[in-house]
């Protein structure tokens, strides 16, 4: 018998024959019809995701608003409720403990999501670093499904099974409402690069509210999409995969996620790493990159300039938008200008890549 933990949708995604994988403990659905034509329903039409294993927290009490700004990097002090806020956690040395998305249903209540395969260390950093009093701490994982629906068309899919709505709902904001009469969370959100919405729901109820989007979308061209596509569509994206991109040996200012970092704030976890690295500590940077010519830069291959192997590479695909090999990689600081060559070691053997302006793909800029 499998010991890999199961989501609410199990069942649905077996029933739609989908490749199983473990991920991360989990037995997750890694493609259905194929990650080429789930791709490509993503960035035409919709396809819809069971990302229930991801992990979800409250921070609730009259100090939560304190207690995140020392935790994470953003400054939560900018959300009013109903907006949401990419941000990092990180320890002492600047690195990651996870990326996540803070949302704030009140001044003094927020919920934190946070990647699956890190929600154990996650809640217990999270709990390590708790004020004596002001602040609880809840895991709400196990009590909550998500699922995913992006798209072009993914308003148009979902707006006639819920009440809330979603045309005047701005990106990076949510509402709590009914999907096919289930209370939710509803959130525009997503790790595409498309349009779309993400969906808390109990876990009793995500299986009515899934068939019910792929019975509304269907006709659409909506498709169930898995891991594969997910990661190709992030990927083109340039949204950091922790485990990948990000991890407790890089930094937001390394990772090119300076964005999400708000010094003005105050004193927070690894606060004094990344002013040292802005001040001109800073010896590496994560570039994006395409292969010049034929090949494809996977995850782990060396990266090299002039001989000499000086990381490797964090991420890399077949592009199905673009028809490139792209991929990222951290580059000596001197070296990550646009336009820079340098070689990737496919199967032993240098081959040409340079240094490209990212996201690979922008919904906004017409290819």
């Amino acid at each position: 018998m499998s010991s890999l933990r199961r989501t609410p949708l199990h069942e649905k995604h077996v029933g739609l024959g989908a490749k199983m994988v473990d991920f991360g403990g989990w037995d997750m659905p890694v493609q259905y019809s194929g990650i080429g034509p789930e791709h490509a329903a993503v960035r035409t039409k919709a396809g819809i995701f069971d990302v229930s294993h991801m992990g979800e927290a409250y921070v609730s009490g009259p100090r939560a608003l304190e207690f995140l700004q020392r935790v994470t990097t953003n400054d939560v002090a900018k959300l009013v409720p109903g907006r949401i806020q990419y941000s990092g956690m990180l320890f002492a040395n600047g690195g990651f403990v996870d990326d996540l998305l803070v949302y704030c249903e009140a001044p003094d209540r927020y919920l934190l999501v946070i990647n699956a395969g890190n929600t154990p260390k996650d809640i217990e950093w999270l709990a390590s670093n708790l004020p004596i009093s002001g602040v609880s701490l809840e895991n709400k994982s196990a009590d909550t499904a998500l699922i995913a629906l992006q798209g072009p068309l993914a308003l148009e899919i979902l707006q006639p099974l819920t009440g809330v709505e979603l045309r005047s709902m701005k990106y990076y904001w949510f509402a709590r409402g009914s999907v096919q009469g289930h209370h939710c969370i509803v959130s525009r959100t997503g790790y595409t690069g498309e349009d779309g919405f993400e969906i808390y729901c109990a876990p009793e109820d995500a299986p009515d509210i899934w068939d019910s989007i792929l019975e509304e979308g269907a006709p659409k061209g909506l498709l169930a999409a898995g891991l594969g596509a997910r990661d190709t569509l992030r990927l083109e994206a340039k949204m950091a995969l922790y485990g990948n991109d990000i991890d407790d040996t890089t930094t937001p200012v390394e990772a090119d996620l300076e964005w999400i970092v708000k010094m003005g704030k105050g004193d927070f976890i690894g606060r004094s790493v990344l002013d040292e690295q802005q001040r001109g500590a800073l010896k590496r940077k994560l570039v994006g990159f395409e292969i010049v010519g034929r090949g494809i830069g996977r995850h782990g291959y060396p990266v090299e300039i002039d001989g000499k192997e000086v990381g490797i590479v964090t991420s890399g695909t077949q592009t199905p938008t673009i028809g490139k090999g792209i991929g990222l990689a951290y580059l000596p600081v001197g070296k990550t200008a646009v336009g820079t060559e340098f070689d990737v070691m496919i199967r032993e053997k240098p081959t040409r890549a340079r240094v490209v302006p990212t996201p690979f793909y922008d919904r906004n800029r017409k290819k």
